[in-house]
């Protein structure tokens, strides 16, 4: 991860790895909070740079 603005987050992932990381970011962020009642819901993008990414 090189940047969080606000609930953002960015990373600088080497391409060939981009599938696995997307998986793992995902299931990461869903439960970063084991005990919490309502799912957190998980948006991702992808882009050679932010704007690309939205």
């Amino acid at each position: 991860m090189i940047l969080q603005v606000h609930d953002e987050l960015v990373f600088d992932i080497y391409r060939p790895e981009l599938e696995h990381m997307k998986k793992m970011i995902e299931e990461k962020m869903k439960n970063a909070i084991p005990s919490l009642k309502v799912p957190i819901v998980v948006g991702m993008g992808t882009g050679e740079n932010w704007l690309e990414a939205h």
